[in-house]
């Protein structure tokens, strides 16, 4: 895609304390666009957007947003220009109910702004009293992706947002993301649901040993190609 990117990551090396997981990765995330991450279990793929959402601190390479350098940045500013991030882990607090769960972050706690979403996943909407620590899995998943979507926004990072997810319920969260897009904002996702990334990517990166090995936009095939490039 042509154009300047909202976010540019250059080289971007890192991981956990003296243990380098992520090497020299880059790509580029554009207005409008879904830019996916996919691999094999191990490879790097939440490392790679910890450093990016600075869960985790770069050793080295660039990040830079909305032509902004924001590399060194902690956590709370990337948020404050506009970057969300819904982890794989610890997606909710357990203790909490979902509607505090959904409204913490927000002073006027109004749920009008869930009002789109809670008529795609009824269940999170019908259950506002319930304590968070008492959905399964993918419920708790949903909960997250829902909490992401409605903040304000221009760059959301989810990682696995489907895992333990139904497929009727993966497949709205693929419209949700669609309707975003189609509204300029941008998604940068760590997914090994194929079906998801065939409905939604824009741009797919596979990682593999910490390193980006092959990288393609919307293609017909892509999953035959994706899982070819696997074998490797």
């Amino acid at each position: 895609m042509t154009g300047t990117p909202l976010m540019a990551v250059r080289n971007l090396t890192g991981g956990y304390d003296d243990v380098t997981v992520i090497r020299n990765v880059s790509l580029d995330v554009h207005p409008g666009q879904a830019v996916f991450v996919t691999g094999r279990n191990g490879v790097g793929k939440s490392t790679l957007v910890k450093l990016i959402a600075a869960q985790l601190q770069a050793t080295d390479g660039t990040i830079t947003f909305n032509g902004r350098d924001i590399t060194e940045e902690p956590g709370h500013s990337r948020r404050s220009v506009g970057i969300g991030y819904a982890p794989q882990e610890s997606v909710v607090f357990d203790t909490l109910t979902i509607f505090e769960n959904l409204t913490l972050h927000y002073r006027d706690r109004d749920l009008t702004r869930y009002d789109n979403l809670f008529s795609l996943f009824p269940r999170i909407g019908e259950r506002l009293a319930q304590l968070a620590g008492t959905l399964s899995g993918g419920e708790k998943k949903i909960m997250s992706f829902c909490r992401a979507i409605a903040e304000e926004t221009r760059l959301v990072i989810l990682d696995e947002p489907s895992e333990g997810v139904q497929p009727e319920n993966i497949d709205r969260m693929g419209k949700s993301i669609l309707k975003e897009t189609a509204c300029g904002r941008s998604f940068l996702i760590v997914e090994q649901n194929m079906t998801l990334v065939e409905q939604v990517a824009d741009q797919v990166h596979l990682l593999d040993h910490g390193e980006c090995v092959f990288e393609t936009g919307r293609v017909p095939d892509l999953r035959k190609i994706v899982s070819e490039r696997l074998q490797i």
